[in-house]
Formats: structure tokens, sequence, C-alpha cells
């Protein structure tokens, strides 16, 4: 029924993780540009040895807030401290459950006095909308509004608010100072300043996304063609290389981030879960989303993540009240995973591709150069007494590397550079209904515990950045 609130959707459904699993889509899609503009080895290679640019301008939600309490809004639901930020500064918001459960991170934009926007995945930006109409902890209401911009995917018009392009790479300074006919400001890492590009007011946030140092350009939508020309142009001396969208999911392999934790919306207690649940709707983004891989708990509890188990432990700042303080507080000093980078056994993966050509017994299919087969991945990771130590999450092939590498998060104990583990690659049972999923059988794949971010320029480069802890770093 269309008129399903989420509680009612799960309540129909019975077994949350069965329907997870099965649910009838793959990964998220990335509208509004071609697969490949060249081919996705020449664009990874790109942002390793020229420059690219990313075109985000159609699969992201951005939400503006606005009003007199719209920053006591998004510091009471955000875990990160908001001590001197400020107009033309931008941080990673993330936000957790009473109960001190992920629900994932967007990019929090400090546009103007009483004015920001967020984006990214949708968990979070709606995690806002709800509590921009749920009463203060006082009872009181918040004096904000809210202004949703959908991504393309779930629009007729084809047309945003905002453009949004990220310059990365060694000459990415040398083709924005093109661009702009003279030299770039010099900013501090999540710093932002208006700058001039074919006539046009554009907004340029220092930021770092696939490895290499760069800036995120944004600006109104009737800007987009002139902006996106200028730098095109610009590029042309110095190697830019336009990424398409199956390159694009793939570049957080080297940089580290890790974009798919589960939200945390499905159980809880409190009655502000309760209350989220009964507001939500049926086709939210906890109402639609996939789960696929190896890794199947006995409970949707089992895929819940907190701060720490995604290196955001270092941002969890007690300096103020929020959702979920008090949780994360008898938390802190419990023991949590680890994230890493696995880099898979190059024979083990090769044994596992060259079973496409067997008459039975074929493993899961490698998409490359992304392997991810639905939104939430989830791969079992075992030490070599085959106990189970954690799971892997977001799975490909970088070019830059020649590697098959995983984002994985695993017991702190077994943490030790160059230790071989085991993956578990491909569903139990044959596979789940996923559109995504063929019949096939499981199978391990070696693998070594590595450093995350696994490129040495993320790991040295984002001096600002929590991608800048280092190896193995639980940050």
């Amino acid at each position: 029924m269309s008129d399903q609130n989420l509680q009612q959707k799960l309540d129909a459904q019975g077994d949350v993780v069965e329907f997870l699993r099965n649910q009838q889509v793959g990964p998220n899609a990335y509208p509004g540009v071609p697969a490949e503009y060249s081919n996705w080895r020449k664009e990874q290679k790109g942002w390793a040895d020229t420059c690219v640019l990313f075109n985000q301008s159609y699969h992201m939600v951005e939400l503006y807030v606005r009003g007199p309490d719209a920053m006591a809004l998004l510091e009471y639901t955000a875990i990160n401290s908001f001590k001197n930020f400020a107009v033309n500064k931008a941080k990673q918001y993330v936000p957790v459950t009473p109960d001190g459960y992920v629900i994932g991170d967007v990019i929090l934009f400090y546009l103007d006095e009483n004015e920001f926007s967020l984006v990214g995945r949708a968990p979070a930006i709606e995690w806002v909308e709800f509590h921009a109409q749920y009463p203060k902890p006082d009872g009181s209401k918040w004096d904000v509004t809210v202004e949703r911009d959908e991504r393309t995917a779930m629009r007729s018009d084809g047309v945003r608010k905002n453009y949004r392009f990220q310059l990365q790479g060694p000459n990415a300074m040398k083709t924005l100072g093109k661009a702009m006919g003279q030299t770039p400001p010099d900013l501090k890492f999540f710093n932002m300043a208006h700058i001039d590009i074919a006539g046009k007011d554009v907004i340029a946030l220092r930021h770092g996304m696939a490895g290499q140092p760069g800036y995120e350009l944004f600006g109104p939508w009737e800007d987009y063609k002139a902006v996106h020309s200028a730098l095109v142009e610009a590029g042309k001396d110095f190697g830019l290389e336009l990424v398409g969208g199956r390159a694009y999911s793939s570049n957080t392999l080297e940089s580290g981030w890790l974009p798919s934790p589960l939200p945390a919306f499905y159980t809880g207690d409190s009655q502000m879960m309760k209350d989220y649940r009964a507001w939500a709707s049926g086709k939210s983004y906890a109402g639609m989303c996939s789960i696929g891989g190896s890794h199947v708990p006995d409970s949707i509890e089992g895929y819940y993540l907190t701060p720490w188990d995604i290196g955001y432990g270092h941002i969890v700042k007690f300096d103020h009240d929020f959702v979920g303080r008090e949780a994360l507080e008898k938390m802190k000093d419990q023991k949590h995973k680890q994230k890493v980078t696995l880099a898979l056994d190059d024979e083990s993966v090769s044994r596992t591709m060259s079973s496409m050509f067997a008459e039975g017994g074929r493993a899961k299919y490698f998409e490359f150069p992304s392997a991810v087969y639905a939104m939430h991945p989830f791969d079992t990771v075992k030490n070599a007494d085959g106990k189970e130590i954690g799971v892997s999450t977001w799975i490909g092939y970088s070019s830059n590397e020649g590697k098959m590498l995983s984002l994985a998060m695993i017991d702190p104990d077994e943490v030790e550079m160059g230790k071989e583990v085991t993956l578990v690659w491909g569903e139990p049972d044959g596979g789940t209904s996923k559109p995504t999923v063929e019949p096939h059988e499981q199978t391990e794949i070696k693998a070594i515990i590595s450093p995350v971010p696994y490129s040495n320029v993320a790991r040295t480069g984002y001096a600002d950045s929590w991608r800048a802890t280092g190896v193995g770093a639980n940050a």
C-alpha cells in the first residue's frame, strides 16, 4: 500500500533481515552521467596521475535548513562538536539513534546566518526532516523550515536547485586556476569561498575525495553549462578526465570513506524511534533499500554500527546535548570494530573469477570496478581458525593499486597489518532474489589486512581530515 508508513511496512514483512536481503533493488544508481566517458580504468588513473571532474549534480539529496533554531537543531542531532563552526565552513554531519547506532553521514554546509544545507544519502537527511517537525526536548517547536531538493532519480523535471562538481587530482589546482583566470584561494580543509568561473559566482569547498586533495564546486542550476564547460576547457592542458558512474563509486576504496552503514531505523523502543517509524513513509530510504552479502545475522541489529566502527569515534564530542549522547557515553570505553582495508589475494580472486567458465559451481560474479551489488553490502570476514571476526562492506578494483580492495570492520584484537584473513564471497543457499544476484556458490577469498586509507596520498595528504589518521586508525 502506497500510504503505509515505515512501521506498518515492517510489520507486514515479519522478518526484516530477509525482507531487506530480498529487496528488488541493486546498488545505488548514479544517474545523469554516462557509465564511462572514456573507460573506467583511464578515469581511475586520472585522479591519481592528472585530475578528474566528478559530476555529483544528480545522485545526492540536498536539504536546506533555515531559521533561528537551525544551528541548534543540527547540533542536537549530531555527534559532532559545533564549536567554531561558522559561515563558509563545512563539516561531516553524523547523527545516531537514541541507542547510539549510526544513521548515516552527509556534508553540512554553513551557507549564511541561519541557513545550512546537507548533501548526501537520504537517511541522515530524513532524520533532520523528521526532527524539524518533532518537539524539542522541552516540548516546544523548533523555529526552522526545511526544503528538500530531491535527487534526479526521484523526480521527473530533471532540474536540480544546484549543480555540484568535484575537481580532484594532482593537476586540480592548475585546472581551477586556469578556469578562474587567477590563482585559486588557499583554503584550509572544509573551508569555503566564493570564486568566479565564466562570470558565474561559484562556491568552492576545499575537499578531498579520491585519495587526492581538491575542490567541490557548486552554484545555481542555471549556471551548470557555463561552469562545466569552463572547467572542461581549462582541463585540456592538464589531462582532465571526466568520470562516469562506473568509476565514481570505486573511488572510496582508495580514500577509505565507508559510504554504506545501514541506517539503524528498524528497531528501538524509545518514543522518538517509534514516532520516527510512524512518520517515515514505507517508500522512504529505509523502506526501499537492500542488503547483500554473506553476513546474515539473527536480527537486523546485527547490521547496526557505532561511530567507532566506521571510523568516526574521534569526532564524537560530549560538549553538547544530542540525540544518543547517553548511549554513546556508555559505549565509548567498550570494544569497537576497527576499520581497515582488505587487499584481496590475486590468486584467490583469479580462481573465483575463473569459475565463470566452469559448467557448475560458479561463484558470485565480480562486477568491475565496483563489485557492490546491493545498497548495503555485508560480507563475513574470518580469521585463520575460521572464526568470524568482522565484515567487509565495500569492494572493488583499483587500477591505481592493481588490487581488488575491500573496506572492512573487524575485531580490534585481530588487527595486525599484513595478517592473512578470509573473506566469504557470495550469499548462502544459492543467493537471494535481488535482481543483481544470479544463482551461485559461496567461496572463500584470502585477503591481507592493510591500512585505511589504502592510498598513501590519502593517508598523508588530508591534514585536517579523519582520513589522515593513518594505518588502521580507529578514527
